[in-house]
């Protein structure tokens, strides 16, 4: 994607979306697609960004570019967006790219990895560095072109039965994350699970699991976590700023006139600020509530993260010497992750230091 380019199409779905070039519109052919999500309906903010997608292209082309979405489960399982989508069963997907890991770990940088980016540096990465380039370069070689599906923003370190004071209380833990997150903890010393989120209350609930983790406190009230898990950690230094992406089979993709195509990058757009922006409006009331019913704030300890950070850092460099194509990305992440943690140093995370201080 050319830098800026998104602001060039921005415009032309607003001339579409208001109505002034029908004849644009009215000369394209009436298309149904099918998206899966890899999130339940319940989830209407993560699940919501799909819909919000959907709604917007069809509103730009006058009703003849339909998609219909469907939640996890109905037509395809929670991980198994990139092989529905390789085969051909569904046009779209709209997943997290690091439930893919166990294809490629190069999957996990298009969307978080243990002290990557935050969710403003991922966008700047993707939209103005080398990010979109070498992930659909990547991608590509799993006939899928990508876009940009939303940021949960920084998310929270999960529920456990017991409050982690030290990483001696990590040994032998069984928490449910994935991709990256779940490697490190199993070097810690933990035992990590995978499981779709749908299912997740039901592990904690048993005691299959004794920990898990989602993405925040809007999120995680509505799937009852703190019903069955009274401690709930932070931060969660796997998912600093979790980026989801609109997945498309290439040839469905190819298919589609210059127009059509203009919708789905400015639909994309719209659909990935307005998912930020949900989490970040709701997720402070959401916290509230759980404290307010009993729920235990605690923040995970400094040699815990200390030796996180290690193993995480280890693991690059592992990876970097074994496989191609996670070091041609992950070589230019970590160069802009380099520069943008200086700047956000001095700007952003001065500023957040002094008001989070504050009584207001």
């Amino acid at each position: 994607m050319e830098r800026r380019s998104f602001v060039r199409q921005a415009g032309l779905a607003g001339i579409l979306a208001a109505g002034a070039a029908p004849a644009v519109v009215h000369a394209q052919a009436n298309i149904r697609w099918r998206l899966t999500s890899a999130f339940p309906k319940a989830l209407d903010t993560i699940y919501g960004a799909a819909d919000t997608f959907a709604k917007s292209i069809s509103d730009m082309s006058g009703g003849k570019f339909q998609i219909s979405v469907h939640p996890s489960g109905e037509l395809v399982g929670g991980f198994g967006q990139v092989d529905a989508l390789q085969n051909g069963t569904v046009e779209m997907a709209h997943t997290a790219p690091y439930y893919y890991f166990g294809k490629d770990p190069s999957f996990a940088i298009g969307c978080a990895i243990p002290f990557g980016l935050n969710s403003r540096q991922m966008t700047a990465w993707m939209v103005e560095g080398n990010g979109m380039k070498l992930m659909r370069e990547f991608y590509s070689n799993y006939n899928i072109i990508n876009f940009i599906g939303g940021n949960t923003g920084a998310q929270m370190g999960g529920w456990w039965r017991k409050e982690i004071k030290s990483l001696a209380d990590i040994k032998g833990m069984k928490f449910r994350t994935g991709g990256f997150s779940g490697v490190i903890f199993g070097k810690l010393g933990g035992v990590a699970q995978s499981i779709p989120g749908g299912e997740i209350y039901q592990a904690l609930e048993k005691g299959t699991i004794d920990a898990a983790e989602w993405v925040g406190p809007y999120d995680d009230e509505k799937l009852g976590f703190n019903k069955v898990a009274p401690f709930y950690g932070y931060p969660g230094f796997w998912e600093g700023g979790p980026q989801l992406d609109f997945f498309i089979n290439t040839k469905a993709y190819n298919s589609l006139s210059a127009e059509y195509k203009a919708m789905i990058e400015a639909a994309s757009m719209e659909a990935a600020t307005v998912m930020q922006a949900r989490y970040d409006a709701r997720n402070p009331a959401a916290l509230k509530r759980l404290v307010a019913g009993g729920t235990k704030l605690f923040r995970f300890p400094k040699d815990m993260l200390d030796a996180a950070f290690k193993e995480s850092m280890a693991t690059y460099a592992d990876l970097s010497a074994k496989n191609p194509a996670w070091k041609k990305i992950y070589e230019d992440y970590s160069a802009f992750r380099r520069d943008q943690n200086l700047w956000f140093r001095f700007a952003e995370a001065g500023f957040d230091d002094f008001m989070q201080q504050q009584r207001l």
